[in-house]
């Protein structure tokens, strides 16, 4: 089990403090997946950066299978079993997508397993092994690069940051098939596109730093297409 307790982050704006993250507790299970949606600036990718420890939490506890995550450095919670997708996969120039998944599955793949991560992501190896994860590459091709980077590595936790982003001629159903594979592991997706929320076994709906509701998609489906507006008020 995942367990946030607690959590709160903030940042110095103006010689003020702001918070972001105010004060979140979840018990997140193995077996299902959890879609994190709510408007722009309500701290989902922020909470996710938590987990991760890309951002170090101002109070609270993070824990896995009862290990304190929180003074833990990146590199050790992967250990642990933490798997991180980017928003906006990073490049490395003058490395090979097949070296990237050679450390990303921590072991010397050979062609045929290889292919296989790249197929799961709609690529095929022969057009795309060899080549450097650059710039030269099109966003949905490094976000689908970076998806077959998460599958080998693997892990207990898997955090997807909008995994649709960029994603254009490849379709939903592919990338939904992706999560629907991942039986045995603890699921976290940020996203507001429906086929995602309706793949969730539970939705969390953030609100300024804080979780407004969460429920299965049925229950929260009537407030996903509540609009409110402030600024006129």
């Amino acid at each position: 089990m995942l367990k946030i307790e607690n959590l709160h982050f903030g940042v110095k704006e103006n010689n003020n403090n702001k918070k972001i993250i105010k004060g979140i507790d979840l018990a997140l299970d193995y077996g299902k997946t959890y879609v994190i949606t709510g408007p722009n600036g309500s701290g989902k990718s922020t909470l996710l950066k938590l987990i991760m420890g890309l951002i170090n939490q101002t109070e609270g506890k993070i824990t896995l299978d009862e290990i304190d995550l929180s003074p833990l450095s990146i590199d050790l919670r992967a250990k642990n079993g933490l798997t991180f997708a980017f928003q906006k996969p990073v490049t490395f120039k003058g490395i090979k997508i097949n070296q990237l998944l050679d450390i990303a599955s921590g072991k010397k793949n050979n062609v045929g397993q290889s292919c296989e991560f790249l197929a799961n992501v709609g690529l095929c190896a022969k057009d795309y092994i060899d080549r450097p994860f650059d710039d030269n590459l099109s966003g949905g091709e490094q976000k689908r690069i970076e998806l077959a980077m998460a599958l080998a590595k693997g892990g207990k936790v898997f955090l997807f940051d909008e995994p649709e982003a960029g994603i254009d001629i490849w379709s939903f159903e592919n990338l939904t098939k992706i999560f629907s594979s991942l039986k045995d592991s603890i699921n976290i997706i940020v996203s507001h596109q429906q086929k995602i929320l309706e793949l969730a076994d539970v939705i969390i709906m953030l609100q300024d730093g804080k979780i407004e509701k969460m429920g299965s998609y049925q229950e929260i489906k009537p407030f996903l297409t509540e609009s409110k507006c402030q600024r006129l008020k």
